[in-house]
């Protein structure tokens, strides 16, 4: 069976040759340009009945056009960023999302950025290479309350990260969760009574959105802000505008609505917002398994083996 990487990076694409003769050995896999236009999938998939795809958009459209295409590997669990899987799924293509490989890196990413919106390095670290003498008062965070949006394997890594910083850690999630150290509340208390508010949710229907603009401001004055999730579960422009006005302390983003972020965007302009370029993910780690995974995943659809989709 074919299988096409369409967007395969060096170092993906080196990982899957020197991991797919034991980890798909009934796979012929092909590798595209790692800079391919959703336009031009169709010619590059030439019939493979899979496309790995890492960070590339499969519109409905395009996909009408991919002959024999019955199965999307999608190298993360935020799909439905970059395509629509149950209109894919009435062409009868599948989308299968690839879990828990990036839980510690994602989460490692999180302290850091966490780090970074509480002492302010971005900032001194501009001003010195400017030639300017930036001392800034920063926050501890050994003995604040983090709040985290959504609380699965991500979620469950920063808890136990946090709590080794000494930070009491609540958390809301869409279903029951239990976990020692962790005080599940609802979503108004996580908002009045954290220091710091980190999301975790899976983008859907349901989360787009999900920090809106009453939740926002219902957020504690001068909280921090750590975005690790997908852009689009936060109203952007309200944050922007918290952000400006200084209800929101500073904000850690490493991702965005808008992919990658435009050179003009306002949070470039805010002193009080770091940005990261959707990377908490990537790490040789991370990538080994989820390269590992995919492959896989790859094989199983081989052998008939393929699960139901799991979008």
């Amino acid at each position: 069976m074919r299988a096409v990487f369409v967007d395969a990076n060096p170092a993906l694409q080196a990982i899957a040759e020197r991991l797919a003769p034991t980890a798909a050995p009934r796979v012929d896999i092909a590798f595209g340009d790692p800079d391919i236009t959703p336009d031009a999938l169709p010619a590059a998939l030439a019939g493979a009945p899979i496309a790995v795809i890492d960070h590339t958009a499969l519109p409905t459209a395009v996909a009408r056009h991919c002959a024999g295409l019955a199965h999307v590997v999608f190298l993360g669990t935020g799909a439905r960023s970059y395509m629509n899987p149950e209109e894919l799924g009435a062409l009868g293509i599948s989308v299968d999302i690839i879990k828990g490989y990036g839980d510690s890196a994602v989460a490692e990413c999180t302290i850091g950025l966490l780090f970074a919106a509480a002492r302010g390095f971005a900032a001194m670290d501009g001003a010195m290479r400017a030639g300017r003498w930036l001392r800034q008062e920063g926050t501890q965070l050994g003995g604040k309350t983090l709040g985290l949006i959504g609380f699965g394997g991500i979620g469950a890594e920063v808890a136990r990260l946090a709590l080794g910083l000494g930070m009491q850690v609540l958390a809301w999630n869409r279903t029951p969760r239990s976990c020692d150290g962790v005080r599940f509340v609802d979503i108004d208390t996580l908002l009045a009574e954290s220091h710091a508010v980190s999301m975790h949710l899976l983008l859907d229907d349901e989360t787009r959105g999900f920090l809106s603009r009453q939740r926002i401001a219902a957020l504690r004055p001068g909280a921090l802000f750590v975005n690790t999730a997908r852009g689009a579960l936060v109203d952007e422009a309200a944050l922007i505008e918290a952000l400006a006005a200084g209800r929101i302390g500073h904000a850690g983003l490493d991702v965005f609505d808008v992919e990658p972020l435009p050179a003009d965007h306002p949070f470039t302009s805010l002193a009080n917002a770091t940005l990261s370029a959707h990377s908490g993910f990537r790490t040789p780690e991370a990538n080994e398994r989820l390269i590992a995974a995919a492959l896989a995943h790859c094989e199983r659809i081989e052998r008939g083996k393929h699960p139901p989709s799991s979008t």
